[in-house]
């Protein structure tokens, strides 16, 4: 018998270490493109999950177990402690550091300049907090009326009450005024250079796979449990009321859906490229930090018939640990805060914080994806080689997520979609791909038969394309 479950345990330490072999050589990383380590205080569980930059470069972050640490010059030290379980940082112009934790908005005043904060000020606490662990308060972004928002997670069990699963603003007078419900578990939240303001939410209960939203004031995110504290309500059971085709009529549809453990499984903050080129070819473009598969993917937004929608596309793997926070700095390096505490990471470390930085070498990458009227342009940063474009080096599929109480979706009606005509653009750097439109479906394409004018690959060569409208 011993040796009966010795074979057992040795074939299935094989088995594990040719799936840990298999994934260890899935590697994106684009030409130029580094990851640099960053010491972080010794003796300290540095869990970083609040991130922000000032304008003098000066690095800030908050961990999870409590604390507020500046990084200048390449020195730490604490400027706060005692918070309960931040998830969000933002330095203001003024100097002073405003911090989401669970139970309130704060804001840190150093009076005396000594680097310490001695000032905490309770800038918003509207919410019910019921020391669930799962109750966190993630943001503050801050829009172009001084108004500041922020987003509260579902407790565990669905968090009934007190305004769990709302997004919320604070005016500049200090109103508290909760105004968008039905998020889930609202891990990240951005905001654009138009002031426009963008929430990721994580996979679970009423959400298929991870996705991100344009947040609008008066709007309904799609997990009901928030339902009853919305307006005109009056604290009516959902489920007495409403029907699942009901509230799928009602909800606001995901401008992105990012496939479950193919791009995402637990999305950060959205932070946006305006490096002017430092960070290579990509301005304008959003990067997005994942805390369980410890990457990084761009989102790639347009408007159809005045509606957002787009794609994601990996761009680098192999961090140390949970990416969940990103942040650009004035040189245009890409700092990223880390934990895996919780749910785990694929990164070998418990936390940390790594930043990317670009040398100036132009990669071979998909650049950008739009949507045409007869399928998709895509279009790339070099140009390419003729003869690999052809029909073998594509492979397109299409499919959608179940809306439902139930945890996640698998892919629903997943079927391959025939390209019916292709065209490379006279400079080799756009193809054009015709094919049958489906609004309402995740469309993912895959190029990996595709090769550069210097015969590179790109390092990730399949893209995913939330599909909600096709032009009228």
């Amino acid at each position: 018998m011993n040796k009966i479950i010795q074979q057992a345990i040795g074939t299935v330490t094989l088995i594990v270490s040719f799936i840990a072999s298999a994934q260890a050589q899935t590697i994106y990383k684009p030409d130029g493109y580094s990851i640099e380590t960053i010491d972080t205080p010794s003796n300290e569980r540095f869990h970083i999950t609040g991130l922000d930059t000032d304008k003098n470069g000066v690095v800030y972050v908050a961990t999870r177990f409590g604390d507020v640490w500046q990084l200048k010059d390449k020195h730490w030290s604490k400027f706060a402690s005692g918070l309960h379980e931040p998830t969000g940082l933002l330095v203001e112009d003024d100097g002073s550091i405003l911090v989401a934790h669970k139970p309130q908005l704060t804001r840190l005043v150093d009076i005396d300049n000594d680097g310490v904060a001695e000032d905490y000020i309770n800038v918003a606490s509207g919410w019910d907090f019921h020391n669930d662990y799962h109750e966190f308060n993630f943001g503050p972004v801050k829009d172009k009326q001084g108004n500041y928002h922020g987003t509260l997670n579902l407790g565990f069990q669905g968090g009934w009450g007190g305004y769990r699963g709302f997004a919320y603003k604070v005016t500049p007078k200090g109103e508290f005024k909760p105004y968008s419900w039905g998020l889930r578990s609202p891990a990240g939240i951005g905001i654009n250079p138009e002031g426009e303001i963008f929430f990721t939410d994580n996979q679970g209960g009423w959400v298929g796979t991870s996705k991100m939203h344009l947040l609008e004031e008066g709007k309904f995110y799609g997990a009901p449990n928030s339902l009853h504290q919305a307006p005109g309500e009056n604290g009516q059971n959902w489920q007495k009321k409403y029907t699942v085709a009901d509230l799928d009529r009602m909800r606001e549809k995901p401008i992105i859906q990012m496939p479950h453990g193919e791009i995402a499984k637990s999305p950060g903050n959205p932070e946006w490229d305006l490096t002017q080129g430092k960070f290579g070819p990509f301005q304008d473009q959003i990067f997005m930090p994942d805390l369980t598969m410890s990457n990084i993917f761009r989102v790639l937004l347009e408007k159809v018939n005045g509606k957002y929608q787009g794609a994601v596309i990996t761009f680098m793997n192999g961090f140390q640990s949970g990416n969940i926070r990103a942040e650009f700095d004035k040189n245009g390096h890409l700092w990223i805060g880390q934990t895996a505490r919780g749910w785990g990471a694929a990164g070998s470390k418990p936390f940390g914080l790594q930043k990317v930085v670009w040398d100036g070498t132009n990669p071979f990458e998909m650049l950008n994806i739009k949507l045409t009227k007869t399928g998709f342009r895509l279009s790339f940063t070099e140009e390419i080689d003729a003869n690999s474009f052809v029909e073998s080096s594509f492979n397109v599929q299409q499919w959608h997520y179940h809306y439902h109480k139930k945890y996640g979706s698998e892919k629903v009606d997943l079927t391959t979609i025939n390209i019916s005509k292709m065209r490379l653009s006279p400079d080799h750097k756009q193809i054009e791909i015709d094919m049958p439109l489906t609004a309402g479906k995740v469309v993912g394409i895959d190029f990996s038969g595709l090769t550069s004018k210097s015969q590179r690959k790109a390092s990730s060569s399949k893209v995913f394309y939330t599909l909600n409208q096709v032009y009228k």
